[in-house]
């Protein structure tokens, strides 16, 4: 197993916070990570919803919610070849706001190599998302 994680703290209710993660079909407005995010059959986020989700240097992949916490978190999972990505998104409130939790999970027989062969991006793209999530609700009024 090989794990990526970062937190980050926004001056934002975890409300706000919850909403603006939970519209994934509008990540690609404050992430550069994400150019689009498409629900299949129009669904809203819920277990079972499949995302396709399309990103630079990375190629397109569907992620199927496996759980949700409603204000809390999600989790989602993508297969390929031998390898299972399990990414959870999670918010607290904390005094001041909230705290953000993104993080990466490889499993499989060739998960743990194929994320220490991209830790680069995965850590890159982790914090750009964290920043953006933060930049965008701190900037909501």
């Amino acid at each position: 197993m090989k794990t990526f994680s970062t937190a980050i703290d926004i001056q934002a209710p975890a409300e706000r916070v919850w909403a603006v993660m939970r519209d994934v079909t509008r990540w690609h407005e404050w992430t550069p990570t994400i150019t689009s995010v498409t629900l299949e059959h129009g669904g809203a986020l819920g277990v079972g919803a499949r995302a396709r989700i399309r990103q630079p240097k990375l190629p397109p992949a569907s992620w199927d919610v496996t759980a949700i916490d409603e204000g809390v978190s999600f989790t989602w999972v993508s297969r390929g070849p031998g390898i299972l990505v399990t990414a959870r998104h999670a918010v607290a409130p904390v005094p001041g706001g909230c705290r953000v939790t993104l993080s990466l999970t490889f499993t499989g027989p060739l998960g743990p190599a194929f994320g220490w062969m991209t830790r680069g991006i995965n850590n890159r793209y982790l914090g750009l998302e964290a920043a953006g999530l933060k930049a965008r609700c701190e900037a909501v009024s």
